[in-house]
């Protein structure tokens, strides 16, 4: 084993395992943990997955999308980030892209992601 593997598993975080297995176009809710000053809390950030990046691997992440009073705010996600408390599917999406930057340009009904009845259940 050599050095870098050896951070990678320093690193890692064992809450991967349980993090849910979702998809571009379904809409999620993060439990982020938020620390200011001495105290710290959950805050839940929900928003349509638009995009992955190297999902098994430890410099993966995921790109999740809100419409906040109107300004479009984004976020990004590493899997193996602490703050990351849990993940959880709040609607399954039918997109037929693997990344869906398309939203960014797109506000209203055009924004929508058509519901997905017939994914099964992990």
């Amino acid at each position: 084993m050599n050095l870098i593997d050896i951070v990678n598993k320093d690193h890692a975080n064992p809450k991967v395992k349980d993090l849910p297995n979702f998809q571009s176009g379904d809409t999620i809710a993060v439990h982020t943990k938020i620390t200011e000053g001495t105290k710290s809390r959950i805050q839940i950030f929900e928003g349509v997955c638009i995009g992955f990046k190297q999902k098994g691997d430890m410099n993966g992440h995921f790109r999740v999308r809100k419409v906040s009073n109107g300004i479009g705010v984004e976020r990004v996600f590493p899997f193996h980030s602490p703050n990351v408390e849990k993940v959880e599917i709040v609607q399954k999406g039918k997109a037929r892209k693997a990344k869906l930057y398309y939203l960014r340009e797109r506000s209203g009904k055009s924004a929508r992601i058509a519901i997905d009845y017939d994914r099964k259940e992990d």
